[in-house]
């Protein structure tokens, strides 16, 4: 009997190893986004709002347009533009018109933002390390691999 069949308290063996691996990597992803909840949960902040946060930290004072941000999220999100919103009512994020086209409209990071990342940036670096601890770098890097490998069009 596999770990994960003991995990899930399954009896039968699963229908190829292609479904075992399928579920161990749903099962060890929802451990990762547990773990990533449990600490932002403290600052207010979901992954998905963290995620924007730090996409806008890296486009400087120019910001983003919505679309630029949903296309550089880590996990898709159905709508950017209401996550925004709530971000700009908390104070972090702030809207601008463009001044050669009005019709865009960048988001950038203010202030608050940036000071509540830079105290999340050691705790959030530290995350992989504990949550990886039990694999080597030369396992890290096959893992790599092969996720990227499995991806449908290595996308």
């Amino acid at each position: 009997m596999s770990k994960l069949q003991q995990e899930l308290r399954q009896g039968q063996p699963f229908t190829s190893p292609a479904m075992e691996t399928f579920l161990n990597l749903l099962r060890t992803a929802e451990a990762a986004r547990a773990a990533e909840a449990d600490l932002l949960h403290a600052h207010n902040l979901t992954g998905a709002s963290y995620n924007v946060l730090r996409i806008l930290r890296g486009a400087g004072d120019d910001g983003h347009q919505c679309q630029e941000i949903g296309a550089r999220m880590v996990t898709r999100v159905p709508d950017v533009t209401r996550l925004v919103d709530r971000l700009e009512q908390r104070g972090l994020v702030e809207r601008r018109r463009c001044e050669r086209d009005r019709r865009v409209v960048y988001v950038r990071i203010k202030k608050p933002a940036l000071d509540l990342l830079a105290q999340l940036d050691a705790p959030v670096a530290a995350m992989p390390e504990r949550f990886f601890a039990g694999l080597a770098a030369k396992d890290l890097r096959t893992l790599n691999q092969l996720l990227v490998k499995a991806r449908p069009d290595h996308a």
